[in-house]
């Protein structure tokens, strides 16, 4: 019997880690990819126009942590890579397992639209439209920049700019000699203060915080620190996980407030930590004066919350971004505030022939993740695997967000928050437990090869394909 064919969008590292998982199952499929090349946010000076990386950026979780499973990144990898090697990664990855030939570079998808008869209609930005039976989205979600809401009253004269356009102290706004305040919290935050605060370029560095976080070191006592996670069980409560590493942070690093930081109004482990092993130490030299949140920008002078002001010549936004998915007609598919209610962060309910991969945050590296959801929709899709019915997976998802709500500060960052041990265990385990349903049903192909019917350049308003499409 034919399998269904699979159209996805994105050769990312979410793309390319699907289309290796539908290649081995022999599921046909097309991959489209709006820049030249493989590997998305990591693809430095990439000219898809989405995606771009600063040029000093180095990964902060252990190489072991985000390397594939079926494909690991060669020992001589430093624990942190730049990103040069990691790029380097994903290429050897696509080159390994004959990929390239499969993915459509330069061609991004202008609309993605259900037909009458339940086909997706894929109109790529060149060629002709298409037709498929699945729809997999791989698109990111760290391209589209979310700014200030409401935006700081009063008028900044100086230079503004996100961090996702951040490239270098000259790139794309000379920052040297200046004067320049970074607004957040998060890693692009950090990353850039600190290299901005190096002796020889900017003048002063502020970094200003909306809200308290926990700053930890990629190393600590002389160990990779995201590695020691991996000896803790993934049975173990959150609570008793919490206390060990507040614990830990508290006299292994010290108080965020000694070092000019706002106290977190949380637990370690209720909102996504920060990672830096620079930032303290370059507070408690001075080079990097903390400040709060600003109020109100005045000219060539900024205010903050404690009543001061600093002449400011530029500043960064490092405010994070936007879900977005520009193929879709926002009546048919959004993540209005960043939330979209997925099945492991994957199905909506209800479709079971669109698949998100790489939506989610996890304390850790997505790869793995994306890896283990690529081979989830293989087994899916040769009849492998059967989902649950549609009001089981609305129920897991009302529990999962209570649970998240519960446990994370109020974010649209903690949106798609996962926590990377126990969700990629929960997700093999419902693999398992999808498995056994399906051999029960007798490992029927849950979604039928029917897009073949209509070739490139048809129209779906035809009556003799309408006949010939529909489900039964």
């Amino acid at each position: 019997m034919a399998l269904p064919k699979v159209c996805v969008i994105g050769a990312g590292s979410s793309g390319i880690t699907v289309i290796k998982s539908l290649k081995e199952h022999g599921i046909p499929f097309d991959c489209y990819e709006k820049g030249s090349d493989v590997g998305g946010n990591w693809r430095y000076k990439n000219d898809n126009g989405l995606s771009n990386i600063y040029k000093s950026l180095h990964i902060n979780t252990h190489r072991d942590r985000m390397e594939y499973r079926d494909y690991p990144m060669p020992t001589n990898y430093p624990d942190y890579p730049n990103h040069e090697p990691i790029q380097n990664y994903f290429l050897s990855y696509v080159d390994h397992y004959g990929l390239r030939k499969h993915i459509q570079f330069k061609n991004g998808i202008k609309k993605a639209e259900k037909t009458e008869n339940g086909i997706w209609k894929i109109t790529p930005e060149k060629g002709p439209i298409k037709y498929y039976d699945v729809l997999v989205v791989a698109n990111g979600h760290h391209w589209s920049e979310r700014w200030p809401d409401p935006a700081f009253p009063g008028k900044f004269s100086g230079q503004v700019m996100h961090s996702h356009s951040y490239v270098d102290p000259r790139t794309p706004v000379n920052c040297e000699g200046k004067n320049v305040v970074v607004l957040g919290m998060g890693n692009s935050a950090m990353d850039i203060s600190v290299e901005l605060s190096r002796p020889g370029v900017a003048k002063k560095v502020f970094l200003s915080a909306r809200r308290g976080a926990y700053v930890i070191p990629n190393y600590l006592f002389g160990k990779p620190l995201d590695k020691l996670t991996e000896y803790t069980p993934h049975w173990v409560p959150f609570f008793i996980q919490q206390t060990l590493a507040h614990l830990l942070i508290r006299f292994g690093v010290g108080k965020m407030e000694d070092f000019g930081l706002p106290k977190p109004d949380h637990k370690f482990g209720s909102a996504h930590p920060t990672i830096s092993q620079d930032l303290l130490v370059r507070l408690g030299r001075g080079d990097i004066k903390p400040k709060p949140v600003i109020t109100e920008l005045k000219g060539k002078k900024i205010a903050f919350a404690d009543g001061t002001e600093e002449d400011a010549d530029v500043l960064i936004y490092c405010t994070g971004y936007n879900i977005k998915f520009p193929f879709f007609d926002e009546d048919f598919l959004s993540a209005p505030n960043n939330y979209i209610p997925l099945y492991y962060k994957m199905i909506k309910p209800g479709m079971n022939d669109l698949f998100f991969v790489g939506l989610m945050q996890p304390l850790g590296a997505i790869m793995p993740l994306a890896e283990c959801q690529g081979k989830w929709i293989a087994q899916y899709l040769t009849g492998n695997y059967e989902l649950p019915s549609k009001e089981d997976m609305e129920k897991f998802i009302e529990e999962d967000q209570k649970k998240m709500k519960k446990r994370y500060v109020s974010s649209t960052r903690h949106t798609i928050q996962v926590d990377y041990d126990s969700f990629i265990y929960d997700m093999k385990e419902e693999m398992t437990n999808g498995k056994k349903r399906a051999a029960k049903l007798g490992n029927q192909l849950p979604i039928k090869a029917q897009a073949g019917f209509l070739s490139e350049g048809s129209h779906e308003s035809s009556k003799s394909s309408k006949k010939k499409l529909v489900r039964k």
